[in-house]
């Protein structure tokens, strides 16, 4: 059973080291090639969405999380502050305050909203080392997220699409929602004190949930401090949950940060903040699909996409420009010399690599290549150019299946 600690270090995903610290993971070349591919999908498909890319500082004074109710109902969660300056600065536990002030560095308009801020960008929490382990629970976090300013009006359209963006990605990656949980507050300070406020989102999130005939369990004590949420539960080899991505519907933080947009009546009206994650942290998704494909990812994400094996020294040229080939059309190629041993044991070495670029004399001569893909089939000689562009379409298609029913199979052994 695939646990990604050590399949994430066997593979040279990632590592951790003491004198970094704990919870504190490095990520290797290979590890960081899934990573930037993991995060450009969710860029473009956020673009596509309409959403509009920020950055904001890691760092904020403690004022601004006192203004946004973290320091009062999360501090136990965040790292100390650093003098600075007469300044108290706090690692930030989430991104929503910055947000909520980058929104208010000017004057907005109903014609603006809905306006959907997102960011791919860290924050810290101090977990117990007790719970730190891996990717799945770490102490610095890159997160996917995004805030929509919206009307009221417009909540349940933005929910609705979130829930739709979440839905495409877990397609793309060739993972499932274990469950779905409406996640509401619990008893005691952990939560914003209003009553009303609560009852609203609630509602707002059960109708999106019944509208699409999402089945869903409602988890008390698992909310936002400052609003109800979706949670889209993932379960491990094991069939331990943990979360994902989230919705969250907040009408405290417009509150506090008096965030305000003009109405078409030209008065001054006060945004909703819907808080969404498509695929939460980066390090816990990446952790999640180890497991979930033992190491043999989707050709859109895998380290390396396809592997040139010259079969002699004769055809190392052409191994070493069909790399390059690769490397020109955007791929992620290397190629296995016969130094590193023979034809069979390369083939063994690159099993996870989703194509095998088998060049023998005739392959050579005839600027082909003899594909072996990652799932068993072997697929007769084809021209390089049309073997890139079928690998270049699923790549691009962000496609689980590696090539199709289509293609001539070859039984046996190599043609």
């Amino acid at each position: 059973m695939p646990d990604h600690r050590k399949l994430g270090r066997e593979l040279e995903l990632f590592d951790t080291d003491p004198l970094i610290g704990a919870g504190l993971p490095y990520w290797l070349p290979a590890g960081a090639a899934v990573r930037h591919a993991l995060e450009e999908y969710v860029r473009e498909v956020e673009r596509r969405a309409g959403y509009q890319h920020v950055y904001s500082p890691v760092l904020g004074k403690r004022e601004l999380y006192e203004l946004s109710g973290h320091w009062a109902h999360y501090r136990e969660d965040m790292f100390p502050p650093l003098e600075v300056g007469g300044d108290e600065l706090l690692l930030r536990p989430s991104l929503c305050p910055h947000h909520a002030v980058i929104f208010r560095s000017r004057a907005r308009s109903y014609r603006e909203l809905p306006l959907r801020m997102a960011e791919l960008g860290g924050m810290y929490r101090a977990e117990r080392s007790g719970v730190l382990g891996g990717l799945t629970r770490v102490r610095s976090i890159q997160l996917n997220d995004a805030h929509v300013f919206c009307a009221l009006d417009q909540v349940a359209d933005e929910v609705r699409s979130a829930l739709e963006l979440i839905r495409g990605a877990y397609r793309a990656l060739g993972i499932e929602a274990a469950r779905y949980r409406l996640s509401l507050p619990g008893a005691g300070d952990k939560y914003v004190a209003d009553a009303e406020m609560w009852r609203r989102g609630a509602e707002l999130l059960v109708g999106v949930l019944d509208e699409a005939g999402i089945e869903y369990e409602r988890a008390e004590g698992e909310a936002a401090f400052y609003g109800p949420k979706i949670d889209v539960q993932i379960a491990d080899p094991l069939g331990r949950e943990a979360t994902l991505s989230t919705i969250q519907v907040d009408f405290h933080q417009p509150a506090r940060f008096d965030l305000r947009y003009v109405g078409s009546d030209g008065a001054a009206h006060r945004p909703v903040m819907v808080h969404r994650a498509v695929i939460g942290s980066v390090e816990r998704a990446v952790a999640h699909l180890i497991e979930r494909h033992a190491g043999a990812f989707p050709a859109w994400l895998a380290p390396v996409q396809l592997v040139a094996l010259p079969v002699s020294e004769a055809q190392v040229p052409a191994a070493v420009a069909l790399v390059e080939r690769c490397l020109a059309a955007g791929l992620r190629a290397e190629p296995a010399l016969p130094g590193a041993g023979s034809l069979g044991a390369r083939i063994r070495a690159a099993r996870l690599v989703p194509y095998q670029a088998v060049i023998g004399s005739r392959e050579a001569a005839a600027e082909a290549v003899a594909l072996r893909l990652r799932d068993g089939r072997r697929l007769a000689p084809v021209p390089v150019a049309e073997a890139l562009d079928r690998i270049r379409e699923v790549v691009a298609g962000h496609r689980v299946e590696l090539w199709g029913e289509e293609g001539e199979l070859v039984e046996g052994g190599r043609s």
